[in-house]
C-alpha cells in the first residue's frame, strides 16, 4: 500500500507541471539533524535526486551538531530567507514545536522528515505541533523490533541486554528504544532487558558505559545501539572488554564505520535505513503540495539488515549510507 501512495504521490508531482507556480521558481530547503552524519549526506543525495527529476531547487541547511539550540538559529534563518517549503529533521518532538510553528505562521509549508514533533500525528486537529503537512521516515518502533528478534536469536533467547541511546525526547530513537523493549517483552521472556545507558551522542561515554554495565552484570549478553554513535560507542567497550565473541551487537543505521566493524565482526548487525528514499519523498511530497496536489500525513520507507552474510553482496552495498 506504502509503495503504491509513494508511486502515485511521484506521478501526481510530475503531472502537476506549473498549476501552482513555474517549477524552476520552486525553492525547498531541507534542514537535517546535522549536516556531518552520513545519514542526512544520504538522504540530501535523494533529495537532490528529486529536485532533478522535477526541475525544482532544494538547499541543504543544517547545525554540525544534533541539538535544538543549535538548529533553531539555522531554521530562523531559512524562514527568514522564505523558501516555499522546508523539509526538517527535528532534533527535539517538543523543543522544536515552537521554532517550526513561526515557519507555518509565515506560510511556509513544513514537511518533517525522519524525526517528528508532538506526536507525529499531523492534519488531525490534535496537540500542539499538528500543523506539518506529512511525516516520512521509517517505522523506527518496527526496526526496534527487527533489532530485538536479530538480537534474540543471536543470543539463543536467553541472557541479559540492554539499549544504549542518546538522551529522552529524540523521537526516532526512544521509538527504536520502545520497539526493542516491547518485542523483548511479548516475545522473549529468557531475555532481561537492562536500565537503558543514555550517552548524549558520545561514542566514547558508550564505550565507558558498556564497560560499566559490564562490571556489574559480568553475563552480559547483547547491547542495541539505538543509534549511530551508541552503536560505535557500545563496540568499541565491547573490544576494549576482549568480549567479542561474548556480547553480540546490533547497530541501527548502516554508514561506512559500522560495515566495517561488522566486516571484522566487532557489531553482528545494522538495521540499515533508507535514507535517500526520505530525502527522495520528501521533496516529491512537498513538491506535490506546492502545486495543489493532496498528500498523505504520513509515508513510511523500508529497512534492510546488514550482517556477516551479506555485508559484501553488491545488491546490499546501495543500503550502506555515502559521505
Amino acid at each position: 500500500m506504502k509503495t503504491f501512495i509513494r508511486s502515485a504521490l511521484f506521478a501526481a508531482a510530475l503531472g502537476a507541471g506549473a498549476t501552482a507556480q513555474a517549477q524552476d521558481d520552486i525553492t525547498i530547503t531541507l534542514v537535517p539533524g546535522l549536516t556531518t552524519d552520513a545519514f542526512y549526506i544520504t538522504m540530501n543525495r535523494g533529495a537532490q535526486a528529486a529536485a532533478e527529476a522535477l526541475g525544482i531547487t532544494v538547499d541543504f541547511q543544517g547545525a554540525e551538531e544534533f541539538d535544538p539550540v543549535l538548529q533553531t538559529p539555522v531554521l530562523d534563518a531559512v524562514i527568514a530567507r522564505g523558501p516555499d517549503a522546508i523539509l526538517i529533521a527535528p532534533t527535539d518532538s517538543t523543543q522544536m514545536i515552537e521554532p517550526l510553528r513561526r515557519a507555518n505562521d509565515a506560510g511556509i509549508p513544513v514537511i518533517t522528515v525522519d524525526t517528528f514533533i508532538d506526536d507525529g500525528r499531523y492534519q488531525d486537529g490534535a496537540g500542539d505541533g499538528d500543523f506539518p503537512l506529512a511525516y516520512i521516515a521509517s517505522d523506527n518502533v518496527g526496526g526496534g523490533r527487527m533489532a530485538a528478534r536479530f538480537m534474540a536469536e543471536a543470543i539463543g533467547g536467553e541472557g541479559k541486554v540492554y539499549v544504549s541511546n542518546v538522551r529522552p525526547g529524540i523521537s526516532t530513537t526512544d521509538q527504536r528504544e520502545e520497539g526493542f523493549k516491547a518485542e523483548m517483552a511479548e516475545n522473549f521472556p529468557g531475555i532481561e532487558v537492562l536500565e537503558t545507558q543514555y550517552n548524549e551522542n558520545d561514542a566514547s561515554l558508550a564505550a565507558s558505559q558498556f564497560q560499566a554495565v559490564m562490571a556489574r552484570h559480568p553475563d552480559i549478553s547483547g547491547v542495541f545501539g539505538a543509534n549511530l554513535f551508541s552503536a560505535l560507542g557500545a563496540g568499541n567497550g565491547v573490544e576494549a572488554a576482549n568480549a567479542d565473541d561474548s556480547v553480540t551487537v546490533i547497530a541501527f543505521d548502516a554508514p561506512q564505520g559500522i560495515v566495517d566493524n561488522i566486516s571484522s565482526g566487532l557489531i553482528d548487525a545494522a538495521i540499515a535505513q533508507h535514507p535517500a528514499e526520505i530525502g527522495y519523498y520528501g521533496v516529491i511530497t512537498a513538491y506535490a503540495a506546492l502545486t495543489g496536489q493532496s498528500v498523505p500525513t504520513s509515508i513510511g520507507t523500508g529497512f534492510t539488515v546488514i550482517n556477516a552474510d551479506n555485508v559484501t553482496d553488491p545488491d546490499i552495498a546501495k543500503f550502506i549510507y555515502s559521505e
